[in-house]
């Protein structure tokens, strides 16, 4: 099974019905501070009417970066074109997209941190001076030409702030990040989600839904028509807590929103490697998976919840996570007495 296949990835998939997402900002639940500024800013913009400054969001997968920079284009009422850094291979695909737009304009650029070196080359004059540097031609008859582009808003969006160059960075001028959301606005969505869909569905069940949902609003409205279709066929359509519960459970997604791939990674290093600490490389061997992948995207929800714990050592898996499968925690050998332990 591959990554992008599994029901808690954050990532998006085809099936991912994008006409649940809000279209104002007054409609977006969760995210307070964040969306308080780009309120401040929006009516900043119109009051100035002027286009609203260079924006970034990031923050991991699925807590609706593409989402804000819909919601801003339809607050400022202009257009937005959407990318995203790997489509933008050359140089010459960026300055076809920026001389497309029109005044205040929103050109959105996703995983921007994947731009190569020669297309933020580009970006740099475009969004300082809003002007394009041409150059036609090669060798000594290689020519200059300067173009003067209508002020737009790059909006950007990146999973990897650390990847993204100092110079690009610098030059937005508000940077906002997205943390996952809390169990009260999870809970929100999924109710606004059901109403939107015609779902019937009760407060327990939509809290049931929300604490699986791993505090990302992608993942909860996947869940929610996982259990929608479960409920269709085998409780007349209406959700509670009894209906969500059955329904994911049946798609291994436990009550902290753990699936399968998520347990293989815990129990082997519980039961293969006596809880840790064990190196990353030889976990990925031990469950036939790419190491990369493991770091990148199972790793993180489990650092967050507390149930591994990275060590200069290797990774070792803490008490909670222990409790949480059930197995008991004084099965692990004690500790080997150091050097100086032993000459005491």
């Amino acid at each position: 099974m591959s990554v992008n296949d599994r029901i808690v990835t954050p990532n998006a998939r085809n099936d991912d019905d994008s006409n649940i997402r809000p279209q104002r900002l007054a409609d977006i639940i969760g995210q307070e501070s964040v969306i308080e500024r780009l309120q401040i800013a929006v009516a900043a913009a119109k009051g100035r009417r002027e286009s609203l400054d260079h924006m970034l969001f990031y923050g991991p997968p699925g807590l609706g970066k593409t989402t804000l920079a819909h919601v801003m284009a339809n607050e400022m009422g202009v257009k937005m074109r959407p990318s995203a850094g790997p489509s933008i291979e050359r140089a010459g695909d960026l300055a076809s997209m920026l001389t497309q737009l029109s005044k205040g304009d929103i050109l959105f650029i996703d995983e921007i941190h994947r731009l190569g070196r020669a297309v933020e080359e580009i970006l740099y004059p475009a969004m300082e001076d809003f002007n394009l540097d041409i150059v036609t031609g090669k060798g000594p008859g290689a020519k200059s030409i300067r173009l003067t582009l209508p002020r737009f808003t790059l909006i950007g969006a990146t999973t990897r702030l650390s990847l993204l160059s100092a110079p690009l960075r610098t030059r937005f001028v508000g940077i906002y990040r997205l943390d996952p959301y809390e169990i009260e606005a999870m809970i929100t969505i999924v109710t606004r989600a059901a109403r939107v869909l015609g779902i019937t569905i009760d407060p327990d069940g939509a809290a049931e839904i929300g604490r699986r949902a791993r505090g990302t609003p992608r993942i909860a409205l996947r869940l929610l028509k996982n259990v929608r279709d479960f409920a269709q066929v085998r409780a007349q359509g209406h959700i509670d807590q009894v209906v969500a519960c059955a329904a994911l459970n049946l798609a291994n997604v436990d009550p902290l929103g753990l699936d399968d791939i998520d347990r293989r990674v815990l129990l082997a290093i519980i039961d293969k490697f006596d809880g840790g600490p064990v190196g990353l490389d030889t976990i990925a061997a031990s469950i036939n998976e790419d190491s990369a992948t493991i770091s990148d995207v199972y790793e993180p929800y489990l650092l967050q919840i507390g149930f591994i714990m990275r060590t200069p050592r290797g990774r070792t898996v803490t008490r909670n996570a222990y409790e949480h499968l059930k197995i008991p925690y004084d099965r692990r050998p004690p500790a080997q007495p150091g050097l100086f332990d032993a000459m005491a």
